[in-house]
């Protein structure tokens, strides 16, 4: 079956994506890509929470001359969807990441790279190229024991052409992954994280009783906001953080200048039963009040969704399963069609909401069922 023919097959939406591409991945690349943590109920929930927010249509309003253009970090965006960070994008697809970059390039969307990609960052680079229009081309990093090596990678990020840093502060560890664990995932032969070859050994464990393997072994390396703020030293790139739920934890990005925000709970892949994006990002928008770039992750499958983030005071939204689910269907053309399926829904929503532009999107599109209006607790 060709790319052409498989996105003809009946997939017509992103959920269609997701069903086919059960049939073209291995029950190993599958646990990984489609898995979460523990009982998976923050997965499931992700997607529940975003469709239980009502839309209120408007009517007769202007609309011709209308677009989805969005402004972020300074440039102006065709439109505000952009591609998460995966890894090991080469076990859905021969192709990788490279086909993730060529749909992005094609689609204006904006690409945001992960440290464990299975494809050097430079070629990546190559394939998004430079056309005009083309959107952001980020790269997610996950600090690493070694400051060297961290700076490193940083500055072949700067050499290579990309704009921003996105770093992943939720994963301090692992999740308990049981879909993985039954499957006894590994990577296949030919895969691996590829930046981080040449990684110098984590420092021996410190000397004396050990209480736990995880607090006094891996965890003694995570991250402080310490780290954020020596990343920021190192780098002429703008600095995004991802993973960000709490309100208390986006007024510290705030206060270190960061250059922006992702509500992401990591796709529910780390803490099970944490809150959802679409209940963390309205507690966010409120707690930032304008005052840093916000983006959101996690549960999106419709162009409605993506009105629904932006209404609740996200900039732009990222998109990963969805994704994946499209390479491992079609490569390249599978990922561009899952973009383009979100653009256009993205433009029906706006059209039967009155919306012209994205600058007309606000809360006032939607109700919750629960309150007959949107209201959100302001606590944290």
């Amino acid at each position: 079956m060709n790319a052409l023919t498989a996105i003809a097959d009946g997939i017509v939406n992103l959920d269609d994506h997701e069903t086919h591409a059960r049939t073209m991945l291995d029950a190993n690349a599958w646990a990984y890509f489609a898995g979460a943590a523990a009982d998976e109920r923050t997965l499931a929930a992700n997607r529940s929470d975003w469709s239980h927010l009502q839309l209120l249509p408007r009517v007769l309003r202007p609309l011709a001359g209308g677009h989805t253009r969005v402004t972020l970090l300074g440039r102006e965006l065709a439109h505000p969807i952009l591609l998460a960070p995966v890894a090991w994008q080469r076990m859905a697809h021969p192709d990788g990441e490279i086909a993730s970059a060529l749909a992005a390039s094609a689609l204006q969307a904006g690409l945001v790279l992960s440290t464990q990609s299975s494809t050097p960052l430079e070629d990546v680079a190559r394939a998004m190229g430079d056309a005009p229009g083309r959107g952001p081309l980020w790269f997610q990093l996950y600090l690493q024991h070694d400051r060297g090596f961290t700076r490193e990678l940083v500055q072949r990020a700067e050499r290579a052409g990309y704009e921003a840093l996105v770093l992943t502060v939720d994963a301090p560890c692992h999740g308990a992954r049981d879909r993985e664990r039954r499957a006894g995932f590994r990577l296949p032969p030919g895969i691996r994280a590829v930046h981080l070859d040449g990684l110098p050994p984590a420092p021996a464990q410190a000397q004396g009783p050990v209480q736990s393997a995880l607090f006094d072994g891996l965890l003694r390396q995570a991250p402080t906001w310490d780290d954020v703020a020596w990343l920021q030293s190192v780098t002429r790139l703008p600095v995004l953080l991802k993973g960000i739920l709490h309100a208390d934890d986006a007024r510290q990005a705030a206060a270190l200048q960061v250059a922006g925000v992702i509500v992401s709970n990591h796709g529910g892949r780390t803490l099970d039963t944490a809150i959802t994006t679409a209940s963390a990002l309205p507690r966010i928008a409120e707690a930032l009040q304008g005052a840093l770039p916000l983006l959101v992750d996690g549960g999106i499958r419709r162009g409605t969704e993506v009105l629904k983030a932006l209404a609740l005071g996200a900039h732009a939204v990222l998109i990963g399963r969805p994704a994946v689910f499209g390479l491992a269907n079609a490569g390249a053309h599978g990922v561009a069609h899952v973009l383009r399926l979100l653009r256009d829904e993205l433009e029906i929503a706006m059209a039967l909401t009155g919306c012209r532009t994205l600058a007309d999107v606000s809360r006032k599109v939607l109700l919750h069922p629960a309150t007959g209006d949107f209201t959100i607790d302001s606590k944290s």
